[in-house]
C-alpha cells in the first residue's frame, strides 16, 4: 500500500514538473523537424531545381 502511494506521488510530481516546463516554453518557438524530414526536404529542393537527388 505504501509503495502504491509513493508511486502515485512520484507520478504526480513528475506530471507537475513536466507541465511547468511545458508552460515556460515561449509560444514563438518552432517545433523541430521529425527524423526523415531532411530527406524529404532535399527531394523537394532537388525537384524544384530540376535535378535528381544522388543516393
Amino acid at each position: 500500500m505504501v509503495r502504491l502511494l509513493l508511486a502515485g506521488l512520484f507520478a504526480y510530481t513528475a506530471y507537475r514538473v513536466a507541465v511547468r516546463i511545458i508552460d515556460e516554453v515561449p509560444e514563438d518557438v518552432a517545433p523541430l523537424d521529425m527524423p526523415g524530414d531532411e530527406r524529404r526536404n532535399l527531394r523537394r529542393q532537388s525537384a524544384a531545381m530540376g535535378v535528381e537527388p544522388k543516393r
